[in-house]
Formats: structure tokens, C-alpha cells, sequence
């Protein structure tokens, strides 16, 4: 059985992106290193990305163990959909009320949902005992607010935005995590991962 998972890099106050929609300086630290964030050399994919040797046993486990990433419209928009090739995992899904663009990869195995459960299902089903990552924002607030979330996994940035885009979108109630199970600093950037407590 899948472990579903939201996770993003974000400030120190929450946000994911500013409001328009730049990231600024929250992934510097994914260049600030010499170590490749995969093992496989020539993975075009991952390339340019080199991390700290902080950081690298971490974000290799983490990205390895992914199967299927769930992303929600504004951000397949903005990265138009990662060209069907999630950063991390095999399978993309999608959540958006709004149809798949015509022509967009009609090679590529991408569904589009317009209900977050029926997308965490599909990813779970194409992930089978690997990781659903659920991209933050809006679509990952949905899926914890509906209770579909496992663990919330944070990049953290020493970095305060003020305002823009925040990592649970406008996620409203409370919801309880655990004591981080992972902590590791890295350069730049705090690793932490919570397991998300069932209500009471």
C-alpha cells in the first residue's frame, strides 16, 4: 500500500512561492552542492541539479522512493506539466476542473481528475508500494484536509516571504502531526518529515 505524502520546499513562514508565483530563493540550495541529486549520471532530468553532501542521502532516498506525484492545474500550468516527466516517479497525475489541454503529449499517460480523492486513489494504484508525493498548495491542503495524507514532508528555507502561496493552500481546521521523525540540516535548507496524527 502506498504513503502518500505532501511535499514542497518552503519559507520559514510557510509559503511556497511568492504571490506571483516565483519561487526566489527556496531552491538555491538545490545548486549549491556537488553532489548530484540522483546516482544516475546522464539523467537529463535531474542534471542540473547538485546538492550538498548534507542533503544528498536524504533527497536521493526520498525522490527514489517516489512512484506516482500528484500535482494540481496552477502548477501544471506554470511547469506545463513537467512535459509528462515528473521530477521524481514514474506516473503524473493531475487534479483540475479543467479539461487536458488539446494536444498537450498525446503519447503521455497523464489523467486528469476533478475530485482529489479519485486522484489519490489512481496514484496510489499506479504507485503500488512506493510513494504518492502530493505537490503542496492548494490540491495538498485538499488531500490532508480530507484525510488521504500520511506524512508532511518539508524542505525548509531560511528565507520569509510576507505573503504568496502557502504550502496547505487555504486549508482550513487544525490538524495535528507528529514530532518530526526526520530533522537534518542541510545547506540552506532543513529537512523535516511528520507523520500526520489520525483524529481523535
Amino acid at each position: 500500500m502506498a504513503t502518500v505524502i505532501t511535499h514542497a520546499v518552503v519559507s520559514v513562514d510557510g509559503f511556497i512561492a511568492d504571490e506571483h508565483d516565483d519561487v526566489g530563493p527556496l531552491f538555491e540550495w538545490y545548486f549549491n552542492g556537488d553532489q548530484p541529486i540522483t546516482g544516475t549520471a546522464g539523467e537529463e532530468r535531474h542534471d542540473p541539479f547538485r546538492i550538498s553532501s548534507r542533503s544528498v542521502d536524504y533527497v536521493r532516498s526520498m525522490w527514489g522512493s517516489i512512484g506516482a506525484t500528484i500535482q494540481g492545474r496552477r502548477l501544471f500550468d506554470l511547469t506545463n506539466g513537467w512535459e509528462a516527466e515528473p521530477p521524481a516517479g514514474d506516473h503524473l497525475i493531475v487534479v483540475s476542473s479543467r479539461p487536458k489541454p488539446d494536444g498537450w503529449h498525446p503519447e503521455a499517460d497523464v489523467p486528469f481528475f476533478d475530485d482529489v480523492t479519485a486522484a489519490v486513489e489512481e496514484a496510489k494504484r499506479r504507485a503500488g508500494d512506493r510513494v504518492v508525493a502530493v505537490c503542496a498548495g492548494h490540491v495538498g491542503g485538499q488531500a490532508l484536509a480530507l484525510g488521504l495524507v500520511d506524512e508532511v514532508a518539508m524542505d525548509v528555507v531560511p528565507v520569509v516571504f510576507g505573503r504568496g502561496k502557502r504550502y496547505f493552500g487555504p486549508i482550513e481546521g487544525q490538524h495535528l502531526l507528529e514530532d518530526p521523525y526526520v530533522v537534518i540540516q542541510g545547506d540552506r535548507v532543513l529537512h523535516l518529515r511528520y507523520r500526520v496524527r489520525p483524529p481523535a
